[in-house]
């Protein structure tokens, strides 16, 4: 059980780097298309559904996800009059859907439209113009939207006036591949209030042409993440996130968090490893987060942490779970594998190793025969190659025809039906696409398409990039050809519709728009 929620962990993990890798490449091309114009000057439209999708995705109860653009100095005075024409927009698509009970107008009164950082005055936390040096990074759209504890909004907060903020997007900025660190933040759940928790942030740079514009930040919290990995009613896990940076908090030096697994929640242990020493021989480890950035682009004096995920038992779970008897057990069963083991080998050597050499070549002859031709043509291939021996035949099935000796194999087929499928809006979507995203997209389409041409008896022809090429009526005559073909192309249009939509959180929110082209021809 260990090991899987180690290997799940990790996968997740994984996917969850890919979908805000994906959500930083579909903002720097929508928000500019719907804009219409330059960075920092942009915005996302329905930024706070869009952001829904890819926090539930993951199952996160405190969700926070941030777009901050780079403003330069003489950009300053600009960004405060596009903050107060562009956030009324936004705002009221956020209150539409997170269902809240403020008003615009509400909103724009906490607002401070400038660039700006907080100070104490007169024992007041206050929103002044920002001294960190140019360029600044203004939270702009935030999911969820919420009123800080100085009772303002923090739409246009520096966010490089956070220094563990700021240390990750000096990461970022330099190599251009997303940076991951620990942060304090409060625990939103019900019966936390006042208590803090060591989350994971994570910073995604968003690039244009290969110039860093932005950024997205995301809060990662473990104890949501850990949610629902473990079994209802076993108790007594201990998870340690070990960090290979050790983290400087308020002047205590920090290496790793602990969380305790109760069934299906975890709750947070604290900011140390908890878990008893005397277990140390039956931890379940496994690296779940390496970015592999090379040491020599990372600024001086910072660090990127590879986080190790470790599980280890309690005394409550040893106790309910803790038996010799399966050493007895085992001991049996490996003495009767053990013979039973020994026995085959031996018939294994002295019986079968001629007849496994010989069933081997037929079956690698026979699989060669049926990937280049029909079951039909296959078949006559095979009586063809009968003239000689049986074993002859079994071990050569072309009968020589591999030479220019004897009559071809040519049929006529006049009552077939050709179906040709492209994808509309390919072309510009792969062009917005990695090799590898291209590669999924069409192998999980044309996978689905092969099935659909095997249960509507429609030969499969070729594939010539986003194009699908098949027949009916061809190498069997079927008298219903044209009405097979038609119901092989309905049901390749609806499988296209699902498989884009599927495919929209790791390729784009665009994938969907993605529609299938189909021409027949009897």
């Amino acid at each position: 059980l260990g090991s899987e929620i180690a290997t799940v962990t990790r996968q997740k993990v994984d996917q969850l780097f890919s979908a805000v890798d994906a959500y930083s490449v579909f903002i720097a091309s929508e928000a500019k298309s719907e804009s219409n114009s330059s960075w920092p000057f942009v915005y996302v439209s329905d930024f706070s559904q869009k952001s829904d999708k890819i926090t539930a995705l993951f199952g996160f109860e405190r969700p926070a996800l941030i777009i901050a653009p780079l403003v330069r100095e003489e950009e300053k005075e600009r960004w405060t009059s596009y903050v107060l024409e562009t956030a009324p927009v936004w705002y009221q698509e956020s209150i539409d859907n997170e269902g809240q009970n403020t008003t615009v107008e509400e909103y724009m009164d906490m607002t401070a439209a400038y660039v700006h950082q907080k100070a104490i005055v007169n024992s007041k936390e206050v929103a002044i113009p920002t001294t960190v040096s140019a360029p600044s990074l203004p939270l702009w759209q935030r999911y969820p939207l919420e009123v800080a504890t100085n009772g303002n909004l923090t739409v246009s907060y520096d966010l490089k006036a956070v220094p563990e903020i700021a240390d990750l997007f000096k990461i970022s900025s330099s190599t251009h591949r997303p940076s991951i660190g620990f942060t304090r933040l409060p625990d939103t759940r019900p019966g936390t209030i006042g208590r803090n928790v060591l989350d994971s942030q994570i910073v995604q740079p968003i690039t244009e042409d290969g110039e860093l514009v932005g950024m997205v930040w995301l809060r990662l919290p473990w104890g949501d993440f850990f949610r629902d990995l473990h079994v209802d009613g076993i108790f007594g896990t201990i998870v340690v996130i070990r960090s290979s940076c050790e983290i400087d908090k308020d002047g205590a030096i920090v290496s790793a968090i602990s969380y305790t697994m109760e069934g299906s929640r975890a709750e947070f242990l604290g900011e140390l490893d908890a878990h008893d020493p005397k277990y140390d021989d039956q931890v379940v480890s496994e690296v779940i987060v390496d970015l592999n950035l090379d040491s020599e682009d990372i600024p001086t004096g910072l660090c990127v942490p590879i986080l190790t995920l470790e599980l280890y038992p309690t005394d409550e779970l040893a106790a309910k779970y803790g038996t010799s008897k399966p050493m007895l057990y085992a001991s049996v069963v490996v003495a009767i594998f053990a013979f039973t083991s020994l026995v085959f080998l031996l018939y294994d050597y002295y019986v079968g190793r001629r007849q496994r050499k010989f069933m081997d070549r037929i079956v690698r002859q026979d699989q060669i025969v049926s990937n280049v031709f029909p079951a039909a043509i296959r078949d006559r291939l095979y009586e063809s190659g009968q003239k000689g021996s049986q074993d002859d035949a079994l071990l050569d099935p072309l009968g020589g025809r591999g030479s220019t000796e004897g009559s071809p194999l040519a049929d006529l087929f006049p009552e077939t039906t050709i179906v040709f499928a492209d994808i509309a809006g390919f072309t510009a979507w792969s062009s917005a696409r990695e090799p590898a995203q291209v590669f999924i997209l069409l192998e999980t389409i044309y996978g689905a398409f092969d099935k659909h041409a095997y249960r509507h008896s429609v030969f499969k022809v070729e594939t010539v990039g986003d194009c699908y090429v098949a027949v009916a009526g061809l190498p069997e005559p079927d008298n219903d050809h044209a009405a097979n073909i038609c119901k092989f192309a309905r049901d390749c249009i609806n499988t296209m519709k699902d498989i884009t939509f599927k495919l929209e959180v790791t390729l784009g929110p665009d994938t969907s728009d993605l529609d299938l082209r189909v021409g027949i021809h009897r």
